[in-house]
């Protein structure tokens, strides 16, 4: 998918408690703001949890930077519509200003819906249930939801197989998981002129671009986590710019910008920025001078194990060959 950035936001439309560990009340009040989880002990240094909580607040303070959320969150409420069931109690992470819960309202199948997000400024424009908490340490009783929406939040896990625990264990039996993050082809141009630009200025690189989980993986971390059926799908969106500051200035504003615990701290030196953005011209540019920016969106479906659930035939128990599925002659 091409899109040009101005024209993105159009485009994806047209595609259109309190407590650690406490059970959620039956009938809540209309809004949820529980205290910021600790963090786990002895936690995997990757990310800066609290870097991207800034990084969030301030995009909370900012609009038309949200298009890819847009988008990430029609296709996962699209996915409900293949799905001929309720589910009385779900779970949003990562909510940013309440998109899918908007969208669940208009297509209905969720009765009740709470938003969880690390930044309170993004809770305070949604509306109904909300808690701020991590996804690395969720504020929820086992068993507690029937489906948990997840729209490009994982990616900024410290421990992503824990993460993927945790899910599973607060979902009830054959609850469904329905989750999106950014996969490991994403951006790929801009670190490539990022590191190019900070050795021939700096003598020397850092890194600059998250590393993204690939989908090859991500299919054994849900299987280790205990989730049953999963299924994978990977969409790859490139937006253009009119230059690579333009798609820095786009990052910002999303939150999507560095975390990494082992990043260069302070101001990113103008010459660097200016040879990278030259460098991402000479390597990427269009025949229109834009330069393209690659997201691939990896799309998670997976269930809670439950007794009634689909199983797979034992080894050997077919009882019809390939040989005749095929119309081969034995």
């Amino acid at each position: 998918m091409l899109l040009q950035r101005g024209r993105a936001q159009a485009l994806a439309k047209m595609r259109t408690a309190e407590a650690h560990h406490s059970p959620l009340p039956r009938k809540a009040p209309k809004a949820i703001i529980a205290a910021m989880p600790t963090e786990p002990a002895n936690p995997i240094r990757i990310f800066d949890p609290a870097s991207l909580r800034r990084h969030r607040e301030r995009a909370a303070q900012r609009s038309g930077h949200d298009f890819l959320f847009e988008e990430a969150s029609d296709r996962l409420v699209e996915c409900l519509e293949d799905v001929t069931r309720r589910f009385p109690l779900a779970l949003d992470l990562g909510a940013r200003d309440g998109l899918a819960a908007r969208l669940i309202g208009a297509r209905g199948g969720v009765e009740r819906l709470v938003q969880l997000d690390p930044a309170p400024g993004f809770l305070a424009r949604c509306k109904g249930e909300r808690v701020a908490g991590e996804a690395e340490a969720l504020p929820f009783a086992p068993a507690s939801f029937d489906l948990v929406l997840s729209a490009l939040l994982l990616h900024w896990t410290n421990d992503l197989p824990g993460a993927l625990l945790q899910l599973r264990q607060v979902l009830k039996p054959d609850g469904l998981l329905l989750a999106s993050l950014f996969g490991g082809e994403t951006l790929w141009e801009l670190r490539q002129a990022l590191l190019e630009a900070e050795a021939e200025t700096e003598g020397g690189a850092s890194p600059r671009v998250s590393p993204f989980a690939d989908i090859r993986d991500l299919g054994s971390l849900l299987q280790r986590a205990g989730f049953a059926l999963p299924v994978l799908d990977s969409d790859t969106i490139t937006v253009t710019y009119p230059d690579a500051l333009a798609l820095m200035r786009d990052l910002r504003g999303m939150g999507e910008t560095n975390t990494l615990f082992d990043r260069r701290r302070g101001f990113s030196r103008p010459a660097t920025l200016a040879r990278a953005a030259a460098r991402y011209h000479e390597l990427f540019a269009q025949p229109d001078g834009r330069i393209p920016a690659t997201f691939q969106i990896i799309t998670l479906t997976a269930w809670s194990p439950h007794q009634d659930q689909p199983k797979p035939l034992r080894p050997g128990s077919a009882e019809t060959s390939l040989a005749t599925v095929f119309g081969q002659k034995p």
